[in-house]
């Protein structure tokens, strides 16, 4: 048991690995999401496509637009990880066998997934609130601009639709969060194993590079899959509420609208940019966070191991 216990990296190590990592990932990949999320709201068509997307936004509105949201984009993303990270460690431990010290494939699943609701709840939707009716705004004059900055943007929802409002779209969050980390968390250890025969507690540290491609890998899963729960998510967040009617009642509804006004692949809308930006993302979050704690099994557990 004891051997058992000291191959594993506790906690609030996994948590300060995601926060560092989602600092230099926001910092990267912020003008992706911007122009995921106008693609996403685009039903007239003004976009052709990512590159005529980004053209468009950098030549009507200047270089600073690709950057709208990232206070709370990066904001969000350091909160997330660092809920994401810890809690999967915490639930990882909780489903562990307690003699063998072993963590079962449903266990892994069930504990990715757990960790995609709470941060679902906790920080994701309502930062995602925020961001998204930030970068829905064109132009950059402050007198144009209904919302002023992050915290405008919080304080005129909270005033106008009262606090709920700043989880709309809950539902559609919990769905692609959940799912997406049950998938992300559990091919990330496979593919460590299968490519760099890497299990947790051995002492080996992987180069960056091979983190990676590991979880480059494991962040291409979870969007195709999501697809639909992300664009009804987006939509759900962006309408606001103030004058007591909207498009979209809920979920279902949404994705039925989406659907019969749209057509199905509608409901993938955004895809391509999200691919673009989420499996690089996990490549640079984890090429950060596995140093992070490599350093702590060279220092604290393969060490010990040894003497």
């Amino acid at each position: 048991m004891s051997e058992s216990k000291k191959s594993t990296i506790p906690p609030y190590v996994k948590a300060l690995s995601g926060s560092i990592g989602g600092i230099v990932e926001a910092s990267c990949l912020q003008p992706i999401d911007v122009i995921k999320t106008r693609l996403q709201l685009d039903t007239s068509g003004t976009y052709k496509g990512i590159i005529h997307c980004g053209a468009t936004v950098y030549r009507t509105e200047g270089v600073r637009a690709l950057w709208k949201g990232l206070t709370p984009f990066a904001t969000h993303l350091t909160l997330k990880y660092t809920l994401r990270m810890g809690s999967n460690a915490m639930l990882q431990s909780a489903f562990k066998d307690s003699e063998t010290g072993q963590l079962s494939n449903a266990g892994r699943l069930l504990s990715g997934f757990g960790a995609g609701v709470l941060e679902a709840l906790v920080i994701v939707t309502p930062f995602e609130v925020v961001k998204i009716r930030l970068q829905q705004q064109r132009g950059l004059s402050p007198e144009l601009l209904r919302y002023k900055g992050p915290i405008n943007c919080a304080r005129t929802i909270i005033h106008e639709e009262g606090l709920r409002g700043l989880w709309a779209g809950a539902t559609p969050t919990v769905m692609r969060n959940g799912t997406n980390q049950a998938a992300m968390f559990t091919a990330k250890n496979a593919f460590d194993g299968i490519l760099w025969r890497k299990q947790e507690g051995d002492g080996k540290v992987l180069q960056p590079w091979q983190s990676m491609i590991s979880g480059f890998l494991a962040g291409t899963a979870g969007p195709v899959c999501t697809g639909p729960f992300d664009v009804v998510k987006t939509r759900l967040m962006a309408q606001g509420r103030a004058g007591g009617k909207v498009k979209y009642k809920g979920m279902l509804h949404a994705i039925r609208t989406i659907f019969a006004e749209e057509g199905l692949l509608a409901l993938w809308k955004g895809l391509l940019p999200r691919l673009m930006r989420i499996p690089p993302g996990q490549a640079i979050m984890w090429g950060v966070a596995d140093q992070v704690t490599g350093f702590y099994e060279r220092r604290h557990m393969h060490n010990n191991v040894t003497l």
